[in-house]
């Protein structure tokens, strides 16, 4: 482990009266160099991610980099952010859409794929840039229900009385403001038929600053049913300040879920998946997807074939009581829920 420090002319906590949160988002690294630099990663890896970096930027905030050890190339939680040579490579069967997105479009960043729900794109901001995002080439400045200041997406969600649930995605949706969620939230408490609020996000793994009072309070003050789905893929994400915000999140009335990638060379063996159902449900989050990696141009290299991924599952449930296996779950364009994955 390391502990990262800010560098010379950077935010540093508490020297204003931006909250913590924004202050650490702020000084995330985002050139290749630095996190070598910091991390002391052979001087040959910079190049290649410089030019990976070009399509899809690298962002990690600083808390996250000091779990990572320091000198390992093969670090599980360093492969997630960093960029590499192998994004570059086109492998067929690899889309930019691999999720059908755009086909599912109900205009104003409304998505709706599943009866009952619909998802609202809420930004394009993440407090983090994963390497294997499957909205890495997503067109998040035509696709933004924030664009109209919430009133087109409202307005599709009023219309549709067949759906009971709203997601709030991105992007990351906790990168917007209290101020920005409660204006949506407001909105929604106006539509009888919108029975819950789920938002996917990570920063209570990543940026556990950003589970703050203000947050909670809003969170709390809710009329409708809450659940947070978090993303955890590797169990030394999880320490006692993110365990500390999970919990705070419950005790703020949400139902808390965790969702996983199952990564090659990151979480791909029944050790590892097990070690994180185990952290995870010690605070106080249940687990509830495994992933299959969604085929997404400049991703190839983090995908698990199903037969392993099958026997890592197989392998994972004789060792883990039922309520700590997670599903592993595929998404297929135009099906009517996720899939599950099964021997054939």
């Amino acid at each position: 482990m390391i502990a990262a420090t800010p560098s010379a002319g950077q935010l540093q906590p508490g020297s204003t009266s931006v909250p913590r949160w924004q202050q650490e988002l702020a000084n995330a690294i985002s050139d290749p160099r630095e996190l070598c630099e910091v991390l002391d990663l052979d001087p040959s890896l910079i190049a290649p991610a410089l030019e990976s970096a070009r399509g899809f930027p690298l962002k990690v905030p600083r808390r996250f980099v000091a779990k990572m050890r320091k000198g390992d190339p093969k670090d599980p939680l360093l492969l997630q952010v960093l960029p590499v040579s192998a994004e570059m490579a086109f492998v067929p069967g690899f889309e930019l859409d691999p999720v059908g997105d755009l086909q599912s479009r109900a205009g104003a960043g409304v998505l709706h794929k599943y009866h009952g729900r619909a998802l609202a794109i809420a930004t394009g901001a993440c407090a983090i840039h994963c390497r294997y995002c499957f909205r890495r080439h997503f067109p998040y400045d035509e696709e933004s229900a924030l664009r109209s200041g919430w009133s087109r997406a409202i307005a599709a969600l009023q219309a549709d009385a067949t759906l009971s649930e709203v997601i709030l995605s991105g992007g990351d949706p906790l990168s917007l403001s209290d101020r920005r969620l409660r204006e949506l939230t407001d909105k929604l408490a106006c539509i009888p038929h919108i029975r819950r609020l789920r938002i996917h996000t990570r920063y209570p793994v990543v940026l556990p600053a950003r589970i703050d009072e203000e947050l909670l309070n809003w969170l709390q003050s809710l009329p409708i049913q809450r659940v947070i789905v978090i993303h955890a893929n590797h169990p030394r994400e999880i320490d006692e300040e993110v365990i500390a915000g999970c919990r705070a999140l419950a005790a703020a009335g949400a139902t808390l879920l965790n969702q996983s990638v199952l990564l090659a060379g990151v979480n791909d063996s029944p050790d590892t998946l097990a070690e994180l159902s185990e952290a995870l449900f010690a605070a106080g989050v249940l687990p509830y997807y495994l992933h299959m990696l969604d085929r997404v141009q400049g991703a190839a290299h983090f995908e698990v074939p199903i037969e392993r991924a099958l026997a890592l599952h197989e392998a994972l449930a004789a060792r883990l009581p039922g309520y700590l296996l997670p599903r592993l779950v595929r998404e297929i364009p135009g099906a009517p829920a996720k899939r599950p994955v099964v021997a054939v």
